[in-house]
This record gives structure tokens, C-alpha cells and sequence, in this order.
């Protein structure tokens, strides 16, 4: 099949490269040239595992080209495929501004029965507005009646459900597919070529969930936003744990087995970052005002997130006092998780603004974002507080002369380091996980004083006590 991407972003590159993997002829627009001349040049303008050899595999086939030219695009698919920013608005609703423009670009070019597909992350209703612009643009062109029934189109609502650092992974071995289509002959249409479409998906089993629009563009956000409630509820009860002496890990372990609950995003830390659950969040907060409604949980699921992004200066500052002045502390991990580079609502970054804000110096490792972490943090920070923070190539090389190791984010080369080496390099043998990825009673045998999120009745360190 014929399909345009429209955005080469996480969703929009990864969902191009694997369509073309299972043999489509994909075309990618985006209007951002040194993008795409960055992946004409065999770059990749994003972290993901696995993608990059995807990507040049298919450029070489043929199957999959980038380009700016709008026109070409939208002349080469049947299928078109919306995957641009939706970022937040001032007011916390997203910001559908590129999600129009790349409407209004097909309704200007399109000269045939077309299929436009909302893969962003869009709230509901957005396909409406899909169609009005498009409409709008038909009737600029001064189509008549017979014209635009030549020019018919649908417009389809197909979710992204990728995790950053698994996309590749998740988007060729889906656990399912959202389509949202309508019941009018041309939504009938659509609905045929997406199931031609995921055909590959369902060989084994039907992966697919069909239904209305408006359901589809719900479920999204519904996802994220129960996820991200799962986070912070479970951020909630360490801090507890650790106020009554209870072993956050143990809990976990127990509600874990509870076949109504599961095990997943049931893990303590410094509260989630990235591009999906912050947005999204704060975005169905806004659909629901709209509609006078007022969504209590989701309300307290961003505040505990916001203040648990603190967690980690807190328990600094409870360990080495509030003037932090002349202190440097090594931090491991700066991407919001691990397999990207992704600083966006990144915890590290209030992290170290709260350290740096408090006299402090750093020395900062995360094994893939350095790179990007350096391009925020001339923006969060002032040249004073950026000066006084230092980028190790090495993670161990961020310990010497360190009051205490920070880990913000657990990358898979942190899980098993030289615990002497540590110690031996760090002022204080002092570790503050914000991950719990080590088990405290192995860090009492090393002579490190840990702690954890949850788990300060294992270290010696119950409040009050």
C-alpha cells in the first residue's frame, strides 16, 4: 500500500519505518529541512533501540523516502497519516496547530478518495476538525458538489500506544490496535483499507478494536491517564512507607500478585516525565472542563507527580542540610527512562535545579542523553547555576569528590556497578536511589549508607525514629 507520515517524531518515524518494514511504500513529510536531510543522510534525529537499522534498511529498498515537498506527499497515499506535536497549551489543552495545518495541506493538494488517519494524540473530537479543515480548503479550491464527492474522504482515529525506548518492539508486536471509523460509506472505505492495512497483525489472533471516533481518541488518553494514576498512587505510598516503616518493595510484591492489579507501573521513583502521561494528563483535565466536569483523581495524579519530582532534593537536603553550598553530589541518569534520550519533563531537571539553586555543583552521566541534556539545560538554567555543572563521558568518573551518587533513571548499565569503586571514589559513601535499583541490605554489606523510595525501614532511616 501507498501511505504518507505526515511528522517524523517518535510516532511518525517509527510508524513510517516499520509499515515500511512490512513492505508498504512509505513516504515521510516534514517541514523541518534539516530533519530531513539528517535522514536522507542516514541520521536519526531521535534514541529509539532498533530503529535506525529499520530506517536503513528500508531507505535502501526504496520503500521508505523523506521530504519536504507537501504536494508530493499528499499525492503519494491513499492513507495519510497525521503524526505531528500536539504540545501543551498555555492553559494545559494541546495545541492543535499542526494537526489543522497538515489537514488543510491535504484538503489544498488532494486530487482523490483519501483516508486521513489521526495517529497523534488528539482529544476528543479532533477528528471533526480534521474534517472541517479539510472541507474548508475544498471549498476554497471552488469544488462543486460533483467534484467533492470525487474527492471524498474519511477520517480515522488510530492511537499510538508506543512506549519510548520498546516502539520498534511494540509497534511490530502490538498487544493491540485502536481504529476508530464511521459508519458512512467513505468511513466503510477507510475502515477496509485499515483492516488491510493491520492485516499482518492478525495472523495469530485479531489484534484489532474497532469502534467509533470519538471512543478512539478517548481511549488514549484513558490509557495514559490510568497509568500515570497508577504512578503516582504508588509514588504516594512510599513516601508513606517510608514515614511508617513499611518496605515499599514488599508491598508492591503483595498487591503486585493480585490478579486485578498486576504488577506493572506499580514501581516507586521520582515521579514520570516524558512526552505522553504529563501532556495527556493535563490535556483530559482540560476536555473535561470544557464540559463542566472536573476530574478530582486526575487533579491529584498531577499534583503528587509534580511534587515528586522533588523527592530525591528533598532527601538530600534531609541527609546534608539546606545550605548545599560547596557541595558537589554525582548524578546518574538524566533521560526521563531509559532507551531514550528524551529530557522533556525530565525529573532530573528539577533535581538539579533544586541542587544548583542550593549552592551546589554537579557532575552529571546518562549513557545516551548528554547531548540533549546540554540543549535544556542552557534553557532551564542560568549561566551562573550551568557553569557549576559538568558532563562525565563515564559514570564513575561523575563520583570523584561527591558528597553522594543521585540516580534519576534506571538504565540497565547502572543495575550491577563496581560497589567498591564507589565507595572508594565518592567523599561519603552515600547513595540516594531514586529507582531502588539495589536492595538495601546489600548495600549495608558494602559499608554504603543507602536510600531508597519507600524502603527506609531496611536502611535504618523510618522517620521519626
Amino acid at each position: 500500500m501507498k501511505i504518507t507520515i505526515i511528522g517524523t517524531g517518535y510516532v511518525g518515524l517509527v510508524t513510517g519505518a516499520c509499515l515500511a518494514e512490512l513492505g508498504n511504500d512509505v513516504f515521510c513529510l516534514d517541514v523541518d529541512p534539516r530533519k530531513i536531510d539528517m535522514l536522507n543522510s542516514g541520521g536519526i534525529p531521535i534514541h529509539e533501540p532498533g530503529l535506525e537499522e529499520v530506517v536503513a534498511r528500508n531507505r535502501a529498498s526504496g520503500r521508505l523516502q523523506f521530504s519536504t515537498d507537501v504536494a508530493a506527499s499528499v499525492a503519494h497515499g491513499q492513507l495519510q497519516f497525521i503524526a505531528v506535536g500536539t504540545p501543551p497549551d498555555e492553559d494545559g489543552s494541546a495545541d492543535l496547530q499542526y494537526v489543522l495545518a497538515a489537514a488543510r495541506n491535504i484538503g489544498r493538494h488532494m486530487e482523490g478518495y483519501k483516508v486521513i488517519v489521526d495517529k497523534s494524540t488528539v482529544p476528543v473530537g479532533t477528528a471533526d476538525r480534521v474534517a472541517a479543515a479539510i472541507r474548508e480548503e475544498l471549498a476554497a479550491r471552488g469544488k462543486n458538489a460533483d467534484a467533492q464527492d470525487k474527492l471524498d474522504f474519511a477520517v480515522v482515529s488510530n492511537p499510538e500506544f508506543l512506549k519510548e525506548g520498546a516502539a520498534v518492539e511494540d509497534f511490530m508486536r502490538p498487544d493491540r490496535i485502536v481504529i476508530g471509523t464511521s459508519d458512512s460509506p467513505a468511513g466503510l472505505r477507510a475502515r477496509d483499507l485499515m483492516k488491510l492495512l493491520y492485516a499482518p497483525f492478525n495472523r495469530n489472533h485479531e489484534r484489532v478494536h474497532w469502534m467509533d471516533v470519538r471512543s478512539a481518541e478517548f481511549t488514549k488518553y484513558a490509557a495514559n491517564a490510568m497509568l500515570a494514576t497508577r504512578i503516582s498512587f504508588m509514588n504516594e505510598l512510599a513516601n508513606l512507607a517510608d514515614q511508617v516503616g513499611a518496605d515499599i518493595e514488599a508491598v508492591r510484591h503483595g498487591i503486585g500478585s493480585d490478579p486485578r492489579i498486576g504488577h506493572s507501573f506499580l514501581y516507586a521513583g521520582a515521579g514520570y516525565g516524558g512526552s505522553c502521561f504529563p501532556k495527556d494528563v493535563q490535556a483530559l483535565e482540560r476536555t473535561a472542563r470544557q464540559y463542566d466536569q472536573d476530574l478530582l483523581i486526575l487533579r491529584a495524579v498531577e499534583a503528587v507527580n509534580d511534587r515528586q519530582k522533588g523527592v530525591l532534593g528533598r532527601k538530600v537536603v534531609q541527609r546534608f542540610g539546606e545550605d548545599l553550598a560547596g557541595k558537589r553530589f554525582a548524578v546518574w541518569g538524566l533521560a526521563f527512562k531509559p532507551n531514550t534520550d528524551d529530557m522533556r519533563e525530565a525529573p532530573s531537571r528539577v533535581l538539579l535545579a533544586e541542587l544548583l539553586k542550593r549552592g551546589a555543583s554537579v557532575a552529571v552521566h546518562d549513557p545516551v542523553a548528554m547531548e540533549e541534556a546540554r540543549r535544556v539545560l542552557a534553557l532551564d538554567l542560568d549561566e551562573q547555576a550551568l557553569a557549576r555543572v559538568e558532563f562525565k563521558a563515564a559514570p564513575m568518573d561523575a563520583l570523584d569528590g561527591a558528597e553522594a551518587l543521585l540516580i534519576v533513571t534506571e538504565w540497565k548499565a547502572f543495575r550491577s556497578p563496581d560497589f567498591d569503586q564507589i565507595k572508594a571514589r565518592l567523599k561519603q559513601p552515600v547513595i540516594i536511589d531514586g529507582r531502588n535499583l539495589f536492595e538495601p541490605s546489600l548495600m549495608t554489606g558494602f559499608g554504603i549508607e543507602y536510600h531508597g523510595i519507600g524502603r527506609s525501614v531496611l536502611t535504618g532511616h523510618v522517620a521519626g525514629k
